[in-house]
């Protein structure tokens, strides 16, 4: 599992949705842990699951050893990120497959008497990063469904009381200059809850991970 930890004792975790290692949102992933310092990204095109709920939620699939550790780190994360690109009005297969495996009755999240759902996930804060081609004109007739799905149905479903959302839209025009402030926005919302979560940042390690993300080839695709 390739994975980035920056620090000692994570205090952040940031999901990367995004099956591919040179994309925009992979990018945000390591600025944010970069800012943050005390972070980890969880990329999950590196980690051997399967994404299908092989019995729907009639059977448990064993948990593969990569999944066993993704939710360990879920159960210690006090801040939890997740970065996603925008498709056909959801996210990422490879995602969608995670939050089915991962997030669990009785584990990630309960039903009251009432029904009604309760979160055990322990973290108290998070943020989504969400890319799209969609222009942000066209954003209020369209919607982004995606941002509901996570931020409401997923994120705060399991407990993450305050969940924010950062949205980078018409990624597939937005020039150098432009994804360089995506980038730079990233990195700054790191160092902003790398602050509030105490984070004990290893200079050394931040300014690596930085330079790498920084200097990493980086087109306009979400």
């Amino acid at each position: 599992m390739d994975s980035v930890k920056i620090g000692t004792d994570m205090t952040a975790l940031v999901i990367d949705g995004h099956p591919h290692a040179e994309s925009l949102t992979a990018a945000l992933a390591q600025r944010y842990a970069a800012g943050h310092g005390d972070a980890r990204v969880l990329a999950l095109r590196d980690l051997e699951f399967d994404p299908h709920m092989r019995f729907g939620y009639r059977r448990r699939m064993t948990l593969e050893p990569d999944l066993v550790d993704a939710k360990q780190a879920l159960a210690e994360a006090q801040t939890l990120i997740v970065a996603t690109p925008l498709w056909w009005g959801s996210v990422p297969a490879l995602l969608k497959g995670f939050f089915d495996r991962a997030l669990l009755p009785q584990q990630e999240y309960r039903y009251s008497k009432q029904g009604l759902p309760i979160g055990l996930l322990p973290a108290r804060h998070g943020r989504l990063l969400l890319l799209a081609d969609t222009p942000w004109y066209a954003a209020p007739f369209t919607g982004l469904p995606a941002q509901r799905q996570v931020v409401r149905n997923t994120m705060k479903f399991c407990g993450v009381r305050s969940v924010r959302t950062h949205r980078m839209l018409g990624v597939k025009n937005a020039d150098d200059t432009q994804i360089a402030r995506w980038l730079d926005r990233a990195e700054s919302l790191g160092s902003s809850d790398g602050r509030r979560d105490g984070a004990g940042r290893s200079a050394a390690s931040a300014q690596t991970i930085a330079a790498d993300a920084a200097s990493s080839s980086v087109v306009a695709t979400s």
